[in-house]
């Protein structure tokens, strides 16, 4: 069975989550801490592989009047790179993995709103933000499927 994998890219980090087998839910796997591009995608790759990821959701951060600004050319100039480094990859199989951008617009203030209604400390959202996020984005997409 394959999975759907979420990301929420940031200049400093990126939140990953992964979808349940069924395509019913989302999880939060970990928030990378960027590096390099190189090992930032070779740790995406690692999960493609070990979760047979067919899918990837990518958060698109639109501006609020639907244009594109800075940091959305900065998530489309990692994601050709992400699709490059896929296609030619000799560790996966199936290089065939569909990208998705997603309009993450307010994602990042649900997902701290729901972390202070669940009454987590500031120190603790600030660690699980970007993964959250992530999860936010899959499951959005994961909604729309049905």
């Amino acid at each position: 069975m394959f999975k759907i994998m979420g990301l929420d890219v940031g200049d400093k980090t990126i939140g990953v989550a992964i979808s349940d087998p069924l395509l019913y839910t989302a999880q939060g796997r970990t928030t990378i801490m960027r590096e390099s591009i190189k090992k930032d995608i070779d740790q995406l790759i690692d999960f493609i592989i070990s979760d047979n990821i067919k899918t990837i959701v990518v958060g698109f951060p639109k501006n609020m009047n639907n244009t594109v600004g800075p940091q959305a050319e900065k998530t489309l100039d990692f994601v050709k790179k992400l699709q490059k480094k896929i296609k030619y990859s000799e560790r996966i199989e199936d290089c065939d993995i569909e990208v998705v951008m997603w309009d993450e617009r307010l994602t990042s203030v649900a997902a701290e709103r729901s972390m202070i209604e669940a009454d987590l400390s500031r120190a603790k959202r600030k660690k699980i933000i970007d993964k959250m996020a992530a999860v936010y984005i899959l499951q959005g997409y994961l909604d729309s499927r049905r």
